[in-house]
Formats: structure tokens, C-alpha cells, sequence
């Protein structure tokens, strides 16, 4: 006998509930589902505690399941037309370093003349002096920038200060940077949930924030 349309849907969901019994019912009433929905945000509280507060979690567990990875050194990496130039820009800004040239090598520009013509000049960098902070990498690239970055820095000079005397503190480095050939873009001021920023361009037009 041939089975109705819907009597074949309720089998069907009721085998992918039986191989799959964590999976939400494809109806469910309007109290199940507001459990689920606690549910659902107990778990995410439970896992930021585990992110936030590893001392006490279970080792080897992390957000998206299976093992934690060790945690990773990074660099920050900048496309840019020309990468020695902005990498001094952000050693002012920061207080960055450029590191050692290679082994070999008196100085970097030494070290860029022994690569080949289409290399040379190519990549620069520069690193926090207190091994805090993360190396910042700029590589050449021959497209320009043309939208808005995706990421950004947001350089902490006001962090403590608040109202006058944290906008006095933002304009203040806002013209030593200007000086130094920043963009200034805008201030967007305090708000209920935000101390004031303000919004800027290095020398090659990438945005940064004074916060």
C-alpha cells in the first residue's frame, strides 16, 4: 500500500531522530524550544568559562571540539607599496624596533642588495623591543588598497582616562602622529557603552585607532 506524503515525512524524521538523538525534533512546542534556546546559551557560557578560566577546565578542550591546540606566536602582516617605509611609520607609532639584520650582513640594506633585483625591497619588518607585542611584517604588493580593512590596530593611549582628559590625551597623539604623515579621520565620541576613539590612516592609507 502506498504511504500519504505525510506519513512518509514522520517516518523520516523519525529515523534521523534516532540516529542523530542530539538533534532538535523538526517541531517542537513553544516550551521545548525556549529550553532549548537556555540550553543552547548555558553551553555557550560553560564554554567561554573553559576559554577564560583554562586553570579549572578540562585539558585539551576548546570551543569547536577535539583536542586544543598549543597556543601560537603570530605576526601582524601588512600589504603595502612600500614596506620599509610604513614598517618605520608603525616603529614611531608603537615604539617598535627594526630587529638585527641577518647573520652576515652590517645592515639591512646590505642584506636587500644580496637579493635578486625583483626581491629587493620587497618585505620589511619591525618588533616590539620587549618581546610583548607581536612582529609586524609589510610585504609589497602591487595592487593598492581599495576598501576598508577587514582588521585593524587600535593603539591604546587613552586606556584609564576618561571624558576631557581622555580626548586631550587622543588629540595630543593624534598630531604627533599627523606630523609624522597619519591621516586623521574622525572622532567618534563617548557613547552609553563606549569611550570616545579616534579613527585614523597610516601613511599608505591602511586605518588605525587612537583608543
Amino acid at each position: 500500500m502506498m504511504r500519504s506524503s505525510s506519513a512518509r515525512t514522520s517516518e523520516y524524521w523519525r529515523s534521523r531522530s534516532a540516529s542523530r538523538p542530539w538533534a532538535a525534533p523538526r517541531r517542537a512546542s513553544v516550551s521545548s524550544a525556549r529550553s532549548l534556546r537556555l540550553s543552547a546559551r548555558v553551553r555557550s557560557i560553560a564554554r567561554l568559562f573553559i576559554r577564560v578560566a583554562p586553570s579549572v577546565a578540562p585539558d585539551n578542550t576548546r570551543l569547536y571540539g577535539g583536542l586544543m591546540a598549543s597556543v601560537k606566536q603570530f605576526q601582524v602582516t601588512f600589504d603595502c607599496a612600500e614596506p620599509e617605509r610604513v614598517a618605520r611609520f608603525w616603529c614611531e607609532v608603537l615604539g617598535y624596533v627594526v630587529p638585527p639584520p641577518p647573520e652576515g650582513f652590517a645592515t639591512w640594506d646590505d642584506f636587500d642588495r644580496s637579493l635578486p633585483p625583483e626581491d629587493q625591497g620587497s618585505w620589511f619588518a619591525c618588533i616590539d623591543p620587549s618581546g610583548a607585542g607581536p612582529r609586524l611584517f609589510f610585504q609589497r604588493v602591487p595592487e593598492g588598497k581599495v576598501v576598508k580593512n577587514r582588521l585593524h590596530l587600535d593603539v591604546r593611549v587613552g586606556t584609564g582616562l576618561v571624558g576631557d582628559e581622555r580626548l586631550a590625551a587622543l588629540e595630543a597623539e593624534c598630531a604627533r602622529l599627523v606630523a609624522l604623515g597619519a591621516v586623521r579621520l574622525r572622532l567618534l565620541p563617548a557613547d552609553d557603552d563606549n569611550e570616545s576613539c579616534l579613527v585614523m590612516q597610516d601613511i599608505e592609507g591602511n586605518e588605525f585607532d587612537l583608543d
